[in-house]
């Protein structure tokens, strides 16, 4: 027996929260488009589920990092609309920082013999 493979990619803790603030912070998006968006610039590598997205979206919304809107999306159909706010723009900074120290410390014990 193999090990059991989930479809969806296993993200760091934050990883998912961060990637969405990335994506939001150049304009606002609705939850379907910010996992398209996602899964497109990372060549198919990363895709989301529902399942994911929208806890992540809900705990983005809850520590004020992202506001929603309901708006109308571009086939015609009404979607909540998530725009990054000033707090999430600090908090996206902080979270590449560790983000980029992170993936530093796992090449470096990768690269060891």
């Amino acid at each position: 027996m193999g090990m059991i493979r989930s479809t969806e990619p296993d993200f760091l803790p934050g990883t998912l929260e961060m990637l969405i603030l990335q994506t939001i912070s150049r304009s606002a998006n609705h939850g379907y488009g910010i996992a398209q968006h996602i899964q497109q610039i990372s060549n198919d590598v990363l895709k989301i589920g529902e399942g994911s997205l929208y806890p992540a979206l809900q705990r983005l919304l809850m520590n004020d990092y992202v506001v929603a809107e309901w708006g109308v999306s571009e086939n015609n159909r009404r979607a909540r609309f998530y725009k990054i706010t000033p707090l999430g723009r600090k908090q996206l900074v902080q979270e590449k920082r560790n983000f980029n120290a992170l993936l530093a410390g796992i090449a470096r014990v990768m690269e060891t013999p």
